[in-house]
């Protein structure tokens, strides 16, 4: 059964991603947390049994799809680390506000996903929260905590990877102001040519 569950693991890790791309309209430049209990993959309760087996084809399969996209990935650590994530360096330029702090995964203390993720980036830095734009859980791993204001959920094609439950969602900006308040560009155009040339709130 563990080696079935570890061959389909890339295929519907891809399959779910890109459909987080298609709803959440990702683009160049944003931010995917990834939350992982390869523990929950296998069918066993989260953080007793974790394996660098199942976090290898997680890694590489979101590697490569972030690379098509232009995306920055963030690896949730386990709770023993605050769930802290492994980032690239780069990332520090960009999101400035960032704060990297000093600890190194390891399977026992940061999870089997951050760990590896961690041996695995070109420059690996640790940041202890971060404001992501959409995120994957496989295995209930709680990573609400890292994404921004609004998460909206996403239905994930395949509900399970392996034994482990996947939730998804991505992030919009809040809607402000009330009733008369406009949401599209194409809706504000038609009332701007509506609005007479005094109109005033």
């Amino acid at each position: 059964m563990t080696n079935s569950i570890l061959h389909t693991i890339a295929e519907d890790l891809e399959t779910n991603l890109r459909e987080l791309v298609k709803v959440g309209n990702l683009r160049p430049g944003q931010i995917l947390v990834i939350g992982t209990s390869t523990s929950e993959i296998l069918g066993h309760r989260i953080g007793t049994s974790g394996t660098l087996d199942a976090a290898r084809p997680i890694f590489e399969t979101a590697q490569r799809i972030s690379r098509e996209f232009g995306l920055h990935l963030a690896f949730q650590c386990c709770e023993h680390l605050n769930r802290a994530l492994v980032i690239e360096e780069d990332l520090l330029t960009i999101s400035p506000q960032l704060e990297p702090v000093s600890v190194i995964p390891v399977p026992k203390a940061g999870g089997s996903m951050a760990s590896y993720a961690y041996r695995h980036f070109a420059k690996p830095v640790v940041v202890e929260t971060i404001q992501a734009h959409a995120g994957i859980d496989i295995g209930s791993t709680l990573i609400g905590m890292h994404l921004r204001r609004v998460a909206v959920p996403a239905r994930p094609p395949v509900r399970n990877m392996g034994h482990a439950y996947v939730t998804m969602a991505f992030t919009r900006p809040k809607l402000i102001g009330g009733t008369r308040a406009v949401y599209t560009p194409e809706a504000a155009e038609q009332l701007y040519q509506q609005a007479a040339p005094d109109a005033d709130c």
